[in-house]
């Protein structure tokens, strides 16, 4: 599984199930993909 943090968006790479599971575990912390990637530039 890996994730790619890019400026303007996020891209998930995996089985489906490492996805979905990656997916609710971010879904705890952040709502939107929006927040997410913002989050992450502030850091």
């Amino acid at each position: 599984m890996k994730v790619y943090v890019r400026p303007n968006n996020i891209v998930l790479v995996g089985k489906a199930w490492e996805i979905r599971n990656k997916l609710k575990e971010y879904s705890h912390r952040h709502v939107y993909v929006k927040t997410w990637i913002n989050s992450i530039k502030d850091e």
